[in-house]
């Protein structure tokens, strides 16, 4: 029972931390039909800035400023960089994004170099939030939890309940109606593009700490927002919190299984032997599996249902 209550909420706090990251994403995808590839790569600078940002002023005032400066360089980029390039393509779009993700990792091993820091759990927050038959559930995963669903909480206050939200959503099928009434549509690109990019920095600064800030993070997550993106279905905010909830559950309940479906097998008397063909492959535990459960997903949602989870449009 405890192993089951602690991986489950781990998974849900995996995934929470991927629908912050992946919302930002699809909130630029849907608004602006941008793939943003560097999009991890904010990610990576939102855990570098909290951790110099931590190390001069402590953990609270960098939960703010490091999103916040990693919003601020998004917005910059989009309207000195990509906007100049939108109106060629989505080729053009993806290679100089692509490229930017690589600037950025260059930057990010030339500043703070390339090994990892010691950005570490604010010690106010370092410590069991509860226990379960002698497990611990630590109270900083407890936190990145809240400030998830705060984050959900003021995204859909935002889009549904201000006006803003009903700018940003007018300016997202009729942007040339919304321009003839008074409204800067790139503008409004610009800081939705921002704001994105300022979310996978919150999430960059909640992550950094919980997992390893080094000039690897990036890589290992970006193609995992992907998924989550197109399984939830492309544009589809519910559509990634649902999959990035699948997702942390799905990856953690299977690195923390140290099973194979062999010993499923052999539990319910089927007899196998070394000579039996796929011996070897029933035979991996299902933690050694578990970095490609994701994609094997995404090959099963673009087989059966192409438009996603909760997509409108096909991937």
């Amino acid at each position: 029972m405890a192993f089951f209550t602690i991986s489950l909420l781990n998974g849900i706090s995996y995934g929470l931390l991927l629908f912050m990251l992946s919302s930002g994403l699809t909130l630029i995808f849907s608004m602006m039909g941008v793939l943003n590839f560097a999009h991890a790569s904010f990610y990576m600078l939102g855990a570098y800035f909290g951790y110099s940002v931590t190390s001069v002023l402590g953990f609270w005032p960098a939960l703010l400023l490091a999103p916040l400066g990693v919003g601020l360089l998004g917005a910059a980029f989009e309207r000195y960089g990509l906007r100049r390039v939108h109106r060629l393509g989505h080729v053009p779009e993806l290679l100089i994004t692509f490229g930017l993700s690589y600037l950025i990792l260059e930057g990010v091993q030339l500043v703070w170099g390339r090994s990892s820091v010691d950005y570490r759990v604010p010690v106010a927050l370092d410590g069991p939030l509860f226990t379960i038959f002698d497990t611990q559930f630590p109270m900083y995963r407890g936190f990145m939890m809240l400030v998830a669903m705060l984050m959900l909480l003021a995204l859909w206050l935002l889009l549904k309940r201000t006006r803003i939200g009903l700018v940003i959503q007018a300016a997202l099928t009729h942007p040339h109606m919304v321009e003839a009434l008074g409204h800067n549509v790139p503008r409004v690109f610009m800081l939705v593009f921002g704001g994105g990019c300022a979310l996978a920095g919150l999430a960059g600064v909640l992550g950094g700490n919980a997992f390893v800030t080094e000039p690897g993070m990036a890589f290992s997550v970006g193609g995992i927002i992907f998924v989550v993106v197109v399984v939830g279905g492309i544009g589809s905010l519910a559509g990634a919190f649902f999959a990035s909830l699948l997702i942390g559950v799905l990856q953690t309940f299977a690195v923390a299984m140290d099973a194979s479906l062999l010993s499923a097998l052999q539990t319910l008397g089927v007899e196998l032997t070394t000579s039996t063909p796929g011996y070897a492959l029933l035979n991996l535990k299902l933690s050694r599996v578990a970095p490609i459960l994701p994609y094997l997903l995404l090959v099963l949602v673009l087989i059966f249902r192409p438009r996603g989870l909760l997509g409108t449009r096909e991937s």
